[in-house]
């Protein structure tokens, strides 16, 4: 079957063209740890320095990161999260956390994040509505896009 032209409009799709691309999401994870200079950047993620470069205008072009000088002579940033980028952050702790439980054997985590409360960090999805915890057999999806189903376009 043929890649469709017009593909299922989708709020996922538009995240990943902004965060999808390679490192997009360790330069998130580094800025959100602290490490918010070029260098540390370079170091911890281990991205060619253009690739880095780039990755870092678009997220501040989405505004996703912000940047700001903190030298004059030779002229250096540093990046910090906006508040879109800081609603990332949940994202980042999920992705994680399915890392470690279907990539690490035998309890291998390279890193344990812990919350205030003095706990290790469990991220679960919960309903906004209820509390309760979201499993895939809970949802409903309920296509808004005009002319398109679940299954895909109307017309198909």
């Amino acid at each position: 079957m043929a890649a469709s032209k017009d593909p299922r409009p989708c709020s996922i799709a538009d995240a990943l063209a902004l965060v999808g691309e390679k490192y997009s999401l360790l330069v998130l994870r580094e800025v959100c740890l602290g490490n918010s200079r070029f260098d540390q950047l370079v170091r911890n993620i281990g991205a060619p320095r253009d690739v880095l470069a780039t990755r870092l205008r678009r997220l501040v072009d989405a505004g996703i990161l912000k940047k700001r000088a903190y030298s004059e002579r030779p002229q250096r940033f540093e990046y910090r999260p906006t508040q879109a980028g800081l609603e990332l952050e949940p994202v980042l702790m999920t992705l994680m956390a399915w890392g470690d439980r279907h990539l690490r054997p035998d309890d291998d985590r390279p890193m344990v994040i812990e919350h205030s409360c003095g706990n290790e960090l469990l991220p679960v999805v919960s309903c906004r509505a209820c509390g309760d915890e979201v499993h895939h057999e809970d949802l409903t999806a309920h296509p808004q896009a005009p002319g398109w189903t679940v299954r895909g376009p109307a017309a198909a």
